[in-house]
């Protein structure tokens, strides 16, 4: 497999889940800036939509989008247990926390990452994200991760979580939230993740 990737991006979380895995894969670089491969190769021949998380597989099959990305590769190693058995409703728990990542966490940071955003919006745009960080930190109150044990929708709610320092939403004065991302850090696997992507020394 080959998960095509930039450092911190929300690829983040596909790449901690395959560490979490113990599955073989590449990591290509693909630079949302110039879309780019190292090698010169045009992104846009591998994701027409431009972004990332790619994921393709050993048979040449590509899949986008990292809910969908990080359940494929839970299903993979069902005995990692990194994702409810399908079918059982812990399952659409997760999905359930999936789309809600995805949609009010990921895409509320967009605005705030785009050039064009008038400055006026964008305290209305922290204060949205910084209300859902303080509903996900009160669910974090009596439980290490958000289904009771690990899963792959932490590694992409400790992705999206790290975004903040850069658009100026404050979590720190979020206890549970902020215990979370250091359990998180203190998983070799996304220890392997932050490394191989260089954020980590």
């Amino acid at each position: 497999m080959k998960l095509y990737y930039s450092p911190g991006a929300c690829s983040l979380s596909p790449h901690i889940v395959l560490h979490e895995a113990g599955l073989a894969f590449d990591a290509v670089l693909a630079s949302t800036k110039t879309h780019k491969l190292q090698d010169g190769t045009d992104f846009y021949t591998i994701n027409e939509l431009g972004y990332v998380p790619v994921l393709e597989l050993d048979n040449g099959e590509r899949l986008r989008e990292g809910p969908a990305i990080v359940q494929y590769i839970a299903d993979q190693v069902p005995d990692k247990k990194l994702a409810p058995a399908n079918g059982t409703l812990a399952r659409y728990r997760l999905q359930e926390w999936l789309s809600f990542i995805g949609t009010e966490l990921h895409k509320g940071h967009s605005p705030l990452f785009a050039p064009g955003t008038p400055e006026d919006y964008k305290p209305v745009l922290r204060q949205r994200l910084l209300s859902r960080f303080e509903w996900v930190n009160a669910q974090l109150a009596d439980k290490d991760y958000l289904l009771g044990d690990f899963s792959v929708a932490d590694a992409y709610l400790y992705t999206v979580s790290r975004w903040g320092q850069f658009v100026g939403v404050d979590t720190s004065g979020l206890p549970h939230l902020m215990a979370f991302k250091q359990r998180m850090e203190a998983r070799p696997g996304v220890q392997a993740a932050l490394r191989a992507e260089g954020l980590l020394k």
